[in-house]
C-alpha cells in the first residue's frame, strides 16, 4: 500500500516514487528523504513487481495517484529501472492534469537484453513473473510499445557493475550490470547522464541523487556534477 504524503503542504511540488522489479518502496527511501529535504512532497508506492504485467501495476497504482495528484501542485516521477517503463504506462493511460518532469533510473526503455537471454529459463520466469516476460527487446516488448513521449523526461544510467556474467559477457558495454547504457536511452528525452554506479547503486549515489533533484527543478541535469 503506498505511504501518506510526507512532507510540505499541498502548494508543495510531489513526487511518485516507482521502485523496480523484485524491489520495494524501501529502496527510494534514501532517494526520498532528499528530496524532502529539498522541498518536495512525496508519495512512495509498493506493487506487486513479480506477479503482475505492467498494466494491471498501473490499475493497481492509479487510484493513490489520483488522490495524491489533487494537490494544487506539479507532480513529478521519479522511477527505478521498471519503475520508469510503469510511469510511461501510467502516463499514456492516465495523464495527470499537472504533470510536470520525469526522471528515470537505470530503466530498460529499450528493453533488456538479460530478459533476452535468460526469457525461456523456468526459474527465471517464475522469479519475476509477467512483467520480467515484457521487459525484452523484441518489437513488440512493452518498453517498445508506449507512444511517443511529450514532456520531459532525464534518464540517469549507471556504468558500474557488480555481476561480472551479466556485466562482461551479456550486456552491451557501458552498462551497470543489469541494464546497458544504451538500453536506457529513450527517443524524446530532455537529457541523459552517466553516474559511475551500479544498478541498485543509483539510488544511493550522491551524484544520482543530486541529477535527480536538478533535473526536476529545472528540466536538465548539471553538467558539473558529472561523473
Amino acid at each position: 500500500m503506498p505511504e501518506a504524503p510526507q512532507s510540505g503542504d499541498a502548494r508543495c511540488p510531489g513526487v511518485i516514487l516507482l521502485h523496480g522489479i523484485a524491489r520495494t518502496s524501501a529502496s527510494l527511501k534514501k532517494l526520498e528523504r532528499a528530496l524532502q529535504a529539498s522541498g518536495f512532497t512525496t508519495l512512495k508506492i509498493d506493487y506487486s513487481s513479480r506477479s503482475k504485467p505492467i498494466s494491471a501495476i498501473v490499475d493497481d497504482i492509479h487510484p493513490a495517484i489520483v488522490h495524491f495528484a489533487e494537490r494544487d501542485a506539479p507532480l513529478h516521477f521519479v522511477a527505478h529501472s521498471m519503475g520508469g517503463l510503469v510511469a510511461r504506462a501510467y502516463i499514456a493511460r492516465h495523464r495527470p492534469a499537472r504533470l510536470g518532469r520525469v526522471v528515470m533510473l537505470g530503466t530498460p526503455n529499450r528493453g533488456s537484453e538479460v530478459a533476452d537471454l535468460l526469457q525461456g529459463f523456468p526459474p527465471y520466469r517464475a522469479f519475476y513473473g509477467p512483467a520480467g516476460l515484457e521487459l525484452t527487446t523484441t518489437p513488440a516488448a512493452v518498453p517498445n510499445a508506449f507512444p511517443a513521449i511529450d514532456y520531459p523526461v532525464g534518464v540517469i544510467a549507471g556504468n558500474r557493475f557488480i555481476d561480472p556474467v551479466a556485466g562482461l559477457f551479456v550486456l552491451p558495454k557501458p552498462n551497470d550490470g543489469r541494464v546497458s547504457v544504451q538500453s536506457t536511452m529513450l527517443s524524446g528525452m530532455a537529457d541523459h547522464v552517466v553516474v559511475k554506479a551500479s544498478h541498485t547503486g543509483l539510488l544511493r549515489h550522491p551524484v544520482a541523487i543530486e541529477q535527480t533533484i536538478a533535473f526536476l527543478q529545472d528540466s536538465r541535469f548539471r553538467a558539473a556534477s558529472v561523473t
